[in-house]
């Protein structure tokens, strides 16, 4: 006893914990609990509505039982007499069972006044036998039938104490096996669908060329040296340009990280030096100094560009940046501007753009296989 209850304890716990949380926290089982619960709905509401249906009926039946008066008072003579003869015949079973053993009629009961006494002819001998056998039979009739009351009542005591708990081993082998091909079901679909959303992120789609994108153009900053410079300044070199400002908390740190990274893979693999630039959204705070302090903690080569703020809106609206301050408390604020980073052909020309959601080890493949397929 003490086993069967330890095994149903551990069986709940494995159901609760494992299985019931796994398969709640599934979207399948959601829809799946969603629908049963709509189903039970509309059951109910439509036994709701077949009792009343039934209640309505009841109802009219009633009313027409009651409009017919002879109708019950046939009923209730007929009860009473089919209750006459049930005591009628029970009074001749008494009765021919005592001729059986004593010579002297008994009296009839009271229940029978209705019937005359000299009217009941004595019992033949041959029915007198036929009751005998009938008795007979009917005690026989009522010992077999507690004999086998009995004998079904040890084999389902026999039965219960075969089958044992309430769980078999089978069928907690099956639920085991089932909650644990539901959890690698759902966690390969989980995995297939991260990978597809990597791959339709990662993945360079080829389509019909129809001419470069209008992105690029003029500009007129300067650099964190306090020089001007254009973009005829980098004629002849490959460029990476990436806007941002130097007091975003987060996003502009790992990005230019990223750029740093994917310029050392870019001359370790081909060879090629692609120039970093990094032009500020935020020329109010970001001075030529800030800007030279903050592109030196990334790479040597990094080139930080800022200008008053028309030069610098010009060059945004030139590579289709959006930016805007947000959070404004005096001198303090954020700018929301796009992540984006640009790839630049010897002749300052668009070649290709890279979002966030590369890596480090992307965009540089990325760049390589964009370099490759460069046509001036």
């Amino acid at each position: 006893m003490a086993g069967g209850n330890f095994m149903h304890r551990v069986i709940s716990y494995v159901v609760n914990e494992v299985l019931v949380n796994s398969l709640a926290n599934s979207p399948a089982f959601q829809r799946f609990a969603v629908r049963t619960s709509r189903r039970m709905e509309d059951i109910s509401n439509k036994a709701a509505q077949k009792r009343q249906e039934l209640a309505e009926q009841v109802k009219e039946l009633s009313k027409n039982f009651e409009r017919r008066p002879t109708l019950r008072s046939s009923m209730a003579n007929f009860a009473s007499r089919s209750a006459q003869l049930r005591y009628f015949r029970r009074y001749l079973c008494s009765r021919a069972l005592n001729q059986c053993s004593s010579t002297q009629p008994s009296p009839p009961p009271k229940f029978c006044n209705h019937f005359s006494s000299q009217s009941i002819m004595p019992l033949r001998p041959g029915i007198q036998t036929l009751m005998m056998h009938h008795r007979y039979l009917c005690s026989t009739a009522a010992k077999s039938d507690s004999g086998e009351g009995q004998k079904s009542d040890q084999s389902s005591d026999a039965g219960k104490a075969v089958r044992g708990g309430p769980v078999s081993w089978l069928s907690f082998l099956l639920l085991i096996f089932t909650g644990a091909g539901l959890i690698f079901y759902y966690d390969n679909e989980k995995k297939r669908h991260i990978e597809e959303i990597n791959a339709a992120s990662t993945a360079v789609k080829e389509g019909p060329s129809a001419g470069k994108a209008a992105i690029g153009g003029p500009f007129n900053l300067i650099n964190d040296e306090g020089k001007n410079v254009t973009e005829k300044d980098f004629f002849g070199k490959w460029t990476l340009i990436y806007f941002g400002f130097t007091h975003c908390p987060d996003i502009c740190p790992d990005e230019l990280i990223k750029v740093a990274d994917a310029v050392d893979k870019i001359k370790a693999k081909i060879g090629v030096d692609i120039v970093p630039v990094f032009i500020s959204v935020d020329p109010e705070r970001d001075t030529v100094e800030q800007v030279h302090e903050y592109v030196k903690e990334f790479h040597p080569n990094l080139i930080g560009l800022t200008g008053n703020p028309d030069e610098v809106r010009k060059a945004a609206r030139a590579y289709r940046v959006y930016y805007m301050k947000t959070e404004e408390e005096g001198s303090d604020y954020l700018v929301d501007h796009s992540i984006m980073m640009y790839l630049m052909g010897p002749k300052m020309d668009f070649v290709k753009n890279f979002g966030k959601n590369n890596d480090a080890d992307s965009l540089a493949n990325g760049m390589i296989e964009a370099m490759k397929k460069y046509k001036p």
